[in-house]
């Protein structure tokens, strides 16, 4: 017998009380930013941070000097990414409905963070979708005995750390593929140290370019064509949409290109390459581009477009970058071999297979323990409720 179903045993043995979140913790919510004692960087004077309903960094919006919250408490966004919730130990000043829930004696912080974690927040389809303190407030949650929900805690925050280290390492591999990646791709800077010069050709001369189309009318979740646009490819294909036609198909190894996204966002010109024939549409606002020239390897010139900087500059950090047909086509392309071609094709597949395939690699292995995690989570979070004398 484990130390938690001792526990159980000893102190719980016919189930423990549900209770309304509202009867055992305060509830606040975040009001206006404190502009006059704000400061949009961390500083000696203003060092408490400013938090609103955005997820993990995106949560930070400033900071000040003065805390609303002092004690350990949750935070629980109330617009937007709905339901995402934080533990916040730390005093801090939460803004623009932020929904913010400080426990009292009888439940841990930290086990009131893991038992939020698994509701699922139901809000009002109609207006502007928004979760409320009386909503939430009114959510019942098992209470168990204070060594239980320590024991509970101790469990859980093991997973955790295992994940956190697996995504630790995967940002540093990221790193280690973009320094490679720049180094291997950046001809120009190779250029200027040899006596002869490197020949370029622009990419109209290499490939065919085709454009997509709108799928707003035919999207279906049970549908056999996956759309693809700037989220399917920004995310690598792990978020999908579904189309019961095929109004732009795509074939085996179509390279494909975010033509428009927001300023300074991370989507545009991330291209994404086609391995099955049949299984794609392409949506508007994406490129597709079919190599048709024999000196060029599909594999090399994916990668080596992928958020060129030729595309990048006409992000004006201010508006909506939307590139043209031309602004792709005249992107220029060293002229090297086929066979050096491969070589930083091998040396890349390498690294992205460590760092983005969802099947392999730190992906996967990180899916497959936040599975683990969320399974073990519901488990030990799942109680006999205590029936009430009558």
């Amino acid at each position: 017998m484990s130390k938690l179903e001792e526990l159980i045993e000893k102190l719980c043995p016919d189930g423990v009380e549900y209770k309304e979140i509202g009867s055992i913790a305060v509830l606040g919510a975040g009001g206006d930013v404190p502009k006059a004692r704000f400061s949009a960087e961390k500083t000696v004077e203003f060092n408490i941070p400013i938090y609103s309903n955005g997820i993990e960094e995106k949560a930070i919006y400033g900071y000040t000097d003065i805390p609303k919250v002092d004690e350990p408490s949750i935070t629980i966004s109330a617009r937007g990414t709905i339901g995402w919730c934080a533990l916040r130990k730390e005093p801090f000043y939460p803004i623009v409905r932020l929904i913010y829930v400080t426990p009292n004696t009888e439940i841990l912080v930290d086990f009131l963070k893991y038992v939020i974690d698994t509701i699922k927040f139901k809000v009002p389809k109609t207006g502007i979708p928004q979760l409320t303190i009386p909503m939430v407030s009114k959510y019942k949650i098992p209470v168990p005995p204070l060594e239980v929900q320590r024991e509970i805690v101790r469990i859980l925050d093991n997973f955790t750390f295992l994940t956190t280290e697996l995504a630790a390492e995967l940002a540093a591999r990221q790193k280690q593929y973009e320094y490679y990646r720049n180094s291997l791709l950046t001809f120009e800077d190779i250029q200027k140290s040899m006596i002869k010069s490197i020949p370029w050709v622009k990419l109209d001369n290499i490939i065919e370019f085709k454009n997509g189309k709108g799928h707003e009318k035919c999207i279906n979740e049970n549908g056999q064509y996956i759309v693809v646009n700037s989220k399917f490819i920004s995310t690598n294909g792990r978020v999908k949409k579904f189309s019961d036609q095929q109004l732009s198909p795509l074939y085996n190894n179509d390279i494909l290109m975010v033509m428009s996204d927001l300023p300074n966002g991370q989507a545009l010109a991330k291209t994404y390459l086609v391995k099955e024939n049949s299984l794609y549409t392409l949506n508007q606002r994406i490129c597709a581009l079919t190599v048709k020239n024999k000196n060029y390897s599909t594999k090399f010139l994916f990668y080596y477009l992928n958020r060129n900087k030729q595309l990048l500059k006409y992000d004006n950090g201010v508006d909506q970058t939307n590139l043209k047909k031309g602004d792709i086509l005249t992107v220029i392309v060293p002229v090297i071999s086929l066979a050096e071609q491969q070589r930083i094709v091998d040396i890349l597949d390498r690294f992205d297979t460590l760092c983005n395939d969802i099947t392999s690699g730190l992906p996967a292995e990180i899916e497959a323990r936040q599975k683990q995690y969320e399974y073990y989570r519901d488990k030990l979070l799942t109680f006999k409720e205590l029936k009430k004398e009558a």
